[in-house]
């Protein structure tokens, strides 16, 4: 029972459950901005460009060929398929990267300026003496007199 117990503990902690809430997040901005990009900027990138889609823009390092059989329908050369740097399919990637990065980085830097802008708590003032000090206070002063 103490191993659920510890688990319990573990998984309510602050920090878990704050990163688990970032996580899920984090996951669904980029889907977000992942539609954004393929919906709305690779669009317009394509069309002053000329109409490219990048996504489809690819060097071919090696052509597909079709499998070669002969009249008995066996298999004389077997397909090949095609070997391509997709090159296109990375720039959208590195596009997604670079928004998610810099709304990152926004995040990151409104979260430090309200940490500098916070002023520093004023130190508690120190509670005055207690009924019993003053009373041994009197005492002690009454016997200073008395000497």
């Amino acid at each position: 029972m103490g191993l659920i117990k510890e688990f319990k503990e573990f998984a309510v902690r602050g920090n878990l459950v704050d990163t688990a809430v970032a996580f899920v997040m984090g996951v669904s901005f980029g889907k977000i901005v992942t539609s954004f990009v393929d919906g709305m900027v690779m669009p317009l990138v394509g069309m002053l460009t000329g109409g490219v889609d990048f996504n489809d823009k690819k060097w071919v390092l090696q052509d597909a060929a079709a499998a070669v059989k002969d009249a008995a329908g066996a298999i004389v050369t077997p397909e090949v398929t095609e070997v391509s740097v997709k090159y296109g399919a990375f720039i959208t990637n590195l596009i997604d990267f670079v928004i998610v990065a810099f709304a990152v980085f926004m995040v990151i830097k409104a979260l430090n300026k309200i940490k500098q802008e916070a002023p520093p708590a004023a130190p508690a003032t120190p509670p005055g003496p207690t009924e019993a000090e003053k009373l041994l206070a009197e005492i002690r002063d009454s016997l200073k007199k008395v000497d």
